[in-house]
Order: structure tokens, then C-alpha cells, then sequence
């Protein structure tokens, strides 16, 4: 499989990065873009016959009005063909990839996959406009970029599931992008790079929004972005009040456990 991702793959991913960087900076709402056809065809294709199916693993399950989706990070686990993609994903012709098109320096990947991993979305499965969480506690570093690749075949606009990026005001998505198969989304990420796919989906009751996801760091990031470290932020959009979640006895013991705890945890029950 590595031999997919070769020599000649990264050169094409520097050409690329090279093209596209102004229209990545000038992008609106803020720096974002997509490819298409984004990872070597057969890499794509063999990580989409291994992606685990909601009963094939103990994924990690957000069942709140905010965002209902499964989420698996404990990439070692995975099959060797949706390992490997991850991997690439942290590795250094990837770096080189984004810094190129991203004009960020010093990018730094996340071995942990905080966050990251697979994602798994059933029918009537949303997630609700967001800020990610901006500071990496482990590594203690600044969260900068966001790289998504999707994983859905013959996927029809009615089924919904658009990555959707709005201004900062929250006054309409200024951006809708479909989740197709081999299809790479990459924002930079900020405290008002407000995204998501709040729309609950409706696709048939045998088929789920699948995609990877892989994040980025810097040790600090510009002045004008500089502000205190948080989670998740929610936001409303026109006309919908967001619903306060329930905390769960789960949810309890998440805040309280200490992170190498959770993780020796997960890893254990997989």
C-alpha cells in the first residue's frame, strides 16, 4: 500500500499546493478549499472496502442535540489500508503539503488523532455549527488546520450531509460542499471558523457519512487569533435555539478521568 503514496504522489501534492494557495488565502468565509479525487485511487478505494461499519468496532458515540455521530480514534486498531491513509496524512509530504498551501509554518501533526480518526454519521445524524477546540492539551500546541476526507459512494444531493462553512456573524453558510468519495475539504481553523453539517441527514437506512479526519498544529499562532483556550463552540444559526445537552453519568466521568486514563481505557475495550 505505501507504494501508492509515492515519490511522484507527493511531488503532485506540492504542484498542487503551489496552484491553489491564493485561492486557498482568499477563500470566503474564511481559508478553505477542496479537491477532488484528492488520494491515490486505489489507496481510496481499498480504505473505503475496510472502513469499519458501526457494529464492527466500539466507537465512541455523541448522542446530544448538538451532534449525533460516531467517532474512532485509536488509529492502530484500524484495518492496515484505512491505517495507512491516516498515516500519510501525518507525514512529512503532507506537512510539506499544507504549509505550501496554507502559508502556516511549522506545522505540526497529532500522533494521538485527538479528535480526529474515522467519523461515522447514521441517517438523522447531524452536527451542529462549530468552532473546534483550539489548544491540544497533551502536546500543548495551537490548533491551525482541519483536513477531512470523505468516504461516500454514489452519494445524492438529497441525501444532505454538506460541509458547511459560515460567516462569522452566523447569518448564512457561505459554502456548501458534498461529501463525495476521494473528496478532501481543508479550512484553517480559528475561534470564528464556524463549520458543520447541521442539517439532521437523510440518506437511506443502510448507508452512513463516512470520512477521515486529520489535524493540525503550530507551536502559537498569529496575534490577531491569539485568545484563551476552549472546546467546542456551539452556535446558533437564523432561527433554531440550540438545545443545552444533558450531562450523562458518562459525561461525568469523562471530565473527571485524566486523559492517559481514558485512553489505556479505549484501548483495552478494542
Amino acid at each position: 500500500m505505501e507504494v501508492l503514496f509515492s515519490d511522484e504522489f507527493a511531488k503532485k501534492l506540492e504542484n498542487l499546493a503551489k496552484e491553489k494557495a491564493e485561492e486557498y488565502k482568499n477563500a470566503k468565509p474564511f481559508p478553505h478549499i477542496y479537491f477532488d479525487n484528492f488520494l491515490p485511487e486505489e489507496a481510496a478505494e481499498a480504505a473505503l472496502k475496510d472502513f469499519p461499519e458501526p457494529k464492527q468496532l466500539t466507537w465512541t458515540e455523541f448522542d446530544r442535540p448538538t451532534e449525533r455521530k460516531l467517532a474512532f480514534d485509536v488509529v492502530e486498531k484500524l484495518p492496515p489500508s484505512v491505517r495507512t491513509v491516516l498515516y500519510f496524512l501525518n507525514s512529512r509530504p503532507m506537512l510539506n503539503f499544507l504549509e505550501i498551501l496554507t502559508g502556516i509554518k511549522g506545522v505540526i501533526p497529532d500522533p494521538y488523532y485527538v479528535g480526529g480518526g474515522l467519523h461515522q454519521i447514521k441517517p438523522g445524524g447531524n452536527l451542529e455549527v462549530h468552532a473546534d477546540f483550539n489548544h491540544h492539551t497533551k502536546l500543548k500546541l495551537d490548533r491551525r488546520i482541519n483536513v477531512l476526507v470523505y468516504m461516500n459512494k454514489d452519494w445524492h444531493e438529497s441525501y444532505g450531509g454538506h460541509f458547511e462553512l459560515w460567516n462569522k456573524e452566523m447569518t448564512a453558510a457561505e459554502q456548501k460542499i458534498l461529501p463525495l468519495f476521494n473528496r478532501c475539504a481543508i479550512f484553517s481553523t480559528t475561534s470564528t471558523s464556524y463549520h458543520g453539517h447541521p442539517t439532521p441527514l437523510s440518506c437511506p437506512p443502510d448507508r452512513t457519512r463516512k470520512s477521515m479526519a486529520t489535524y493540525y498544529y503550530s507551536n502559537g499562532r498569529p496575534e490577531e487569533e491569539v485568545g484563551d483556550a476552549h472546546s467546542t463552540l456551539f452556535q446558533a444559526r437564523p432561527g433554531v435555539v440550540l438545545e443545552k445537552p444533558r450531562t450523562s453519568f458518562k459525561d461525568v466521568v469523562v471530565a473527571v478521568t485524566p486523559p492517559i486514563l481514558l485512553s489505556a481505557a479505549k484501548k483495552l475495550r478494542n
